[in-house]
């Protein structure tokens, strides 16, 4: 299996080396030291002098962290989400293959099992996807896959954004991949991710059965000519089917697969149950430092029923004390939470409960 020559342990040069001294210019012209910048940061001094010497693939918070200790006003982020972080990564030729394909694909359909699609991953999911590949243990080529997941995500939200159509099998909702706080926050990404115009998450529930389900994950790219092709993958290679009739058989096979999945709306239903259930059972609260609060109507500045909920959390509803802001936090089901409201409206309950 041949692999793209390399200009340092995993990386080629080009863009790596441009965005290194991109990097190293802008540190000096601020009159900053590398351990300074890594202290800032915080990171290993090492790391930044690999960075600069484009040997090593920066990741997405740390070149936010330097726009914002360096004052570039989002300049490096925009250089870095320019890059194409993958050509930058040792990859098997085949999979490049794909990867220039899929890159010009004015449609991707997508059947996956038993992981979310790559498209569609968390920094925290891919990783500890990725981890499970990584036998060597060498966390600069695991570091460096993840950031090259990551970029390769940005043609989905980008101005020219193929239309993505993805269906899960239901194991890739319930098999918890990275702890629960990692399957909680992946399952409300990929909410987030269904809810785009150019995007669709369909779910193929076990209710299916395995007759009526593809047996391998699957990709078809629809070039912007018309063109088709299929792409499955093992462990060791990658296969590419071109032949219009052998490709058009998949395409019937996804379709009836499409028609029998639960739709967009179901399937959202499906994946917020999911998440729901694996927050009840983690002790850990989700991310609420971006959470806008908001004091119920009957809570009052002297009153001892101050009550706050958080919002933006789809499906879930954090509620606390506003007298308390640092105290605990009550995460409800969304559906629940509006039961209970509606209730104390309509006189079932006390407003003091």
């Amino acid at each position: 299996m041949t692999r793209r020559p390399s200009s340092g342990p995993h990386l080629r040069s080009s863009a790596a080396s441009l965005f290194g001294t991109l990097l190293r210019r802008t540190r000096e012209a601020k009159g900053m030291s590398q351990g300074e910048l890594a202290r800032l940061i915080p990171c290993s001094r090492p790391q930044i002098t690999r960075i600069e010497q484009g040997l090593r693939v920066p990741q997405y918070s740390l070149v936010t962290a330097c726009d914002t200790i360096l004052d570039t006003g989002g300049e490096l982020l925009s250089i870095w989400e320019e890059v194409d972080w993958y050509a930058q990564v040792e990859h098997p030729d085949w999979f490049q293959r794909f990867v220039r394909l899929e890159a010009k694909a004015v449609s991707i359909q997508e059947f996956q099992t038993p992981w979310i699609s790559g498209l569609l991953q968390t920094e925290a999911y891919a990783r500890a996807i990725l981890t499970v590949g990584n036998v060597t243990g060498d966390e600069q080529l695991l570091e460096e896959r993840v950031t090259a997941r990551l970029t390769r995500q940005h043609r989905v939200t980008g101005p020219d954004a193929p239309l993505l159509t993805v269906i899960l099998a239901e194991t890739a909702l319930r098999q918890t991949v990275g702890g629960r706080q990692v399957m909680h926050d992946q399952l409300l990404h990929l909410l987030r991710m269904g809810g785009r115009r150019n995007v669709t998450v369909q779910v193929a529930p076990f209710a299916l059965g395995e007759l009526n389900r593809l047996s391998t994950s699957l990709i078809i790219l629809t070039s912007p000519e018309g063109r088709k092709c299929a792409y499955s993958e093992t462990l060791a290679h990658g296969h590419f089917l071109e032949n219009p009739q052998k490709v058009q058989e998949w395409q019937r096979r996804y379709d009836q697969l499409r028609g029998d999945a639960l739709s967009r709306q179901d399937s959202a239903r499906l994946i917020r149950s999911v998440m729901e259930g694996l927050l009840n059972m983690s002790s850990t609260a989700p991310d609420l430092s971006r959470a806008v609060w908001r004091k119920a109507s009957y809570s009052g500045p002297e009153a001892g029923n101050c009550v706050e909920a958080a919002t933006g959390l789809p499906g879930l509803v954090p509620v606390r004390d506003s007298k308390d802001p640092a105290g605990p936090v009550l995460v409800f089901p969304a559906a629940a939470w509006a039961s209970f409201v509606t209730a104390v409206r309509s006189g079932e309950f006390p407003a003091s409960v």
